[in-house]
């Protein structure tokens, strides 16, 4: 090996530990996202999700809880078994946690869906402010490279059927103890309920700012029925 070839290898490596392991995605909150997409976080307010980890005080939704055999009377807010399908970024780095359940990420909101966004979010900033000046597009695949889900569907399964027996190759413990089993409700079918306004927010018309693949795959289809509202760059 030439002497050169050696000294770029062993800078590399410097440069490696220097540097370290590439930093995490963080959580950031359902509050700088609704900074601009308000009429969505205004609309996912009144859905199931918003509301997700009410489910989990006493005495609520009392019935369901003893189907599941679960104790309607118990206090599961801070039953680190329950609480990740109820909050965002449960786990994760800038997500929810018990010890600061503080932050706005109480509830499955936008980055449950959308994946978190330290990364993307000023990307969606920048060229919203470009388009607005002078109408310049920018590609989608910024947004996925940056770590914009386009498809949840994993996201939502990892809750809706994680549990024993269950169609989803995923599925592991903690399982959820709300089974197709214990009540025909809980069979989860995403095709269906990504369109339910009582699960997911509305769909608002996007100014065009991003182009290009990809997209969601009803993305055209929420487009073509989106209501108007305030702005927002992407969805």
């Amino acid at each position: 090996m030439s002497h050169r070839i050696t000294l770029a290898l062993a800078a590399a490596a410097m440069l490696a530990v220097m540097c370290g392991p590439a930093a995490a995605q963080s959580f950031e909150g359902r509050k700088k996202c609704s900074s601009c997409h308000k009429s969505q976080a205004e609309s996912w307010g009144d859905t199931a999700h918003a509301k997700a980890m009410e489910s989990l005080k006493p005495n609520t939704k009392a019935e369901a809880k003893k189907k599941a055999k679960l104790d309607p009377a118990k206090d599961y807010t801070k039953d680190k078994d329950c609480v990740g399908c109820h909050v965002d970024g449960w786990g994760k780095e800038g997500g929810y946690t018990v010890e600061d359940p503080s932050k706005f990420t109480t509830g499955v909101g936008c980055e449950s869906c959308h994946g978190p966004g330290s990364k993307y979010r000023g990307i969606h900033r920048k060229a919203g402010a470009a388009f607005e000046k002078s109408k310049k597009t920018a590609p989608r695949q910024t947004l996925a490279d940056a770590g914009q889900d386009f498809s949840f569907e994993e996201s939502c399964n990892a809750c809706h059927l994680n549990y024993e027996g269950s169609p989803w190759k995923g599925a592991k413990k903690p399982y959820t103890p709300f089974t197709p089993a214990v009540d025909k409700k809980y069979t989860f079918d995403f095709d269906k309920y990504v369109k339910d306004t009582k699960a997911m927010h509305e769909h608002y018309k996007l100014d065009g700012t991003f182009t290009g693949e990809p997209k969601f795959k009803y993305h055209d289809e929420f487009q073509s029925k989106a209501k108007v509202g305030e702005k927002g760059s992407e969805d």
